[in-house]
């Protein structure tokens, strides 16, 4: 399934959960839904993924956890915050460049409105 494919599978399970549970509640909430219903819609996701860091040659694991991978393609970053920062933006972008994902989703469960609080995020470099 195309990146594309998988973020609307995604999203489409976000504003279902944002509009049951509404926004406020802590992030490893929306994390543990989110997982049961990609899943139950026969995604393969996995959470907390350590993302190394290769400096010099050199792996290192510590540092950088990315809350969700969908099918190995698409990494999704959640937040439960008022409003998004654009430090927000450059961690997921810095994921995506670690990983050599090329799509991820920032997906902030603490706006009123859903819909203001997703943003889409593309790598267009090579893995480091």
């Amino acid at each position: 399934m195309h990146e594309n494919e998988l973020a609307a599978k995604v999203m489409d399970a976000a504003f279902l959960i944002h509009r049951e549970l509404g926004p406020g509640l802590l992030e490893s909430v929306y994390e543990t839904v989110l997982i049961k219903l990609l899943t139950d819609n026969g995604l393969s996701v996995e959470r907390q993924v350590a993302v190394p860091i290769i400096f010099q040659g050199i792996s290192f694991d510590e540092g950088f956890r990315a809350d969700l991978i969908v099918e190995s393609k698409l990494i999704i970053e959640l937040k439960s915050v008022e409003r998004l920062q654009p430090v927000h933006s450059k961690q997921l972008l810095t994921y995506l460049r670690l990983t050599g994902c090329k799509l991820g989703l920032l997906i902030n469960f603490g706006e009123n409105l859903l819909k203001d609080g997703i943003k889409r995020v593309a790598n267009g470099m090579p893995a480091v």
